[in-house]
């Protein structure tokens, strides 16, 4: 076999591994890995404290489909990014966009707390609700919806959140149907939500 033909079946070898391995991580995250069912496998009851400083619940969203994105106020990047295309969808979505609900956790307790979330969603769309709490209840929700979150030091004595960055589509009863595109135009992406009204 010459050389060229052993760097070929090399590339193609660890290409073939690296897509397995996506497909296992795919699988896992939404709960299909073993045969598990996906709306059982994501999800589930919380109750955290939202911007205001009030009680918020799974049972808020129930009888509405809902849209749920973990992440933190200090986030660079990712996390303002993502609520911006929130944002724009729910205002394609026009009234109908007061029949969704749409949910920021947060995965850095220690510095968002409800003013900081309060004062953060004010640059975005106001059906955005954030929420917050003990990091014993985050990690349970944060469990129940196979998010990964950890800190990142930084060498200033200051630290980052490196976590996962799926919106997730829960339905009307409040079961995981999959990860919600935004790349794609807002008023798409908002004609796809509204089939779960």
């Amino acid at each position: 076999m010459t050389t060229r033909a052993s760097h070929i079946l090399l590339v193609l070898a660890a290409f073939v591994c690296g897509l397995v391995l996506f497909l296992g991580v795919m699988l896992y995250a939404t709960g299909q890995f073993g045969g598990g069912s996906v709306s059982s496998a994501i999800g589930g009851p919380f109750k955290l404290t939202d911007q205001d400083g009030k009680p918020i619940t799974d049972a808020d969203f129930k009888g509405k489909p809902f849209l749920v994105f973990f992440g933190y106020t200090r986030c660079p990047d990712v996390c303002p990014t993502t609520l911006f295309e929130i944002s724009e969808v729910l205002r394609a979505m026009g009234k109908d966009a007061d029949r969704i609900g749409a949910l920021y956790i947060s995965v850095d307790p220690d510095r968002d707390t409800p003013a900081v979330m309060k004062d953060y969603l004010s640059s975005f769309d106001p059906h955005l609700r954030g929420a917050t709490g003990d990091p014993k209840a985050l990690d349970a929700v944060e469990r129940g919806y196979r998010v990964y979150a950890k800190k990142v030091p930084t060498g200033d004595g200051d630290y980052s959140m490196d976590h996962s960055a799926i919106v997730y589509l829960m339905d009307k009863n409040g079961r995981f149907v999959a990860p919600f595109n935004l790349k794609r135009t807002p008023q798409a992406a908002a004609d796809d939500l509204k089939k779960y009204l």
